[in-house]
């Protein structure tokens, strides 16, 4: 069976996975979640308890959650190094770094804004707090991931790979949560712009907004949660 990568909407991190998939070119499925709507339901616990995206659904049936895992389950499938790099390299390594700085503290520090946009019911004076200690936690992140960016034109290299994928999805919160102009970090200013001009991310987004989108033909086609559930649901 194709793989199902069960990706979340509006403006989930998992959106660079769906790119993600697109660049390497393996045949797969999709299932598009409603973050704030069904994915908080009962029969989604099934699949993640942790109420979360992404989670994949592999060949052989089983269901990984958290972005590394699926990112690490990409990896070893790529033996074209479409997206990847030979796990001894020093290209891998960088990857590596970066991967995990992106999907730790980088994503981390948006969690107080998130927290206070979803509290319910609201507490003032919290909300604030998280706020300010939210945005100051951003900026620190992406004061750090601009010292971190080289001269490539992309993060690792001349071509996108899986640290470009984990972090496209999660860029876009900067504007989201309108903590600071983006060209205050040129070199990340640039990054972004050549991923969001990308034909994968392009078509991940359209995805993501429930437009019609045309990729490179990895996808096979969408599958409803409900069917996902029923199947392999826990």
């Amino acid at each position: 069976m194709d793989p199902i990568l069960i990706y979340g909407f509006p403006s989930g991190s998992s959106m660079g996975l769906v790119a993600a998939f697109e660049w390497m070119g393996l045949p797969h499925r999709l299932c598009r979640v409603d973050m704030l709507g069904e994915m908080r339901e009962p029969p989604y616990r099934r699949i993640n308890p942790r109420v979360e995206t992404p989670a994949l659904i592999t060949d052989r049936g089983t269901v990984v959650t958290e972005t590394m895992a699926i990112a690490a389950w990409l990896e070893a499938r790529d033996t074209d190094r479409r997206i990847s790099f030979d796990p001894r390299s020093p290209d891998a390594d960088r990857m590596h770094q970066l991967m995990g700085f992106v999907n730790t503290g980088f994503t981390g520090a948006f969690s107080p804004l998130w927290a206070a946009m979803e509290m319910d019911p609201p507490d003032p004076d919290l909300q604030a707090a998280l706020v300010r200690w939210g945005r100051e936690s951003v900026v620190e992140r992406h004061d750090k991931l601009e010292d971190m960016i080289g001269d490539t034109p992309f993060l690792v290299g001349d071509r996108p790979t899986l640290a470009d994928g984990l972090l496209v999805g999660v860029a876009r919160w900067l504007d989201y949560h309108a903590v600071a102009d983006p060209a205050r970090w040129p070199r990340l200013a640039a990054l972004r712009a050549r991923l969001d001009a990308d034909p994968a991310v392009v078509y991940a987004r359209a995805l993501e907004a429930g437009e019609p989108a045309t990729g490179g033909g990895a996808c096979k086609g969408h599958v409803p949660l409900a069917e996902v559930v029923a199947a392999y649901g826990r």
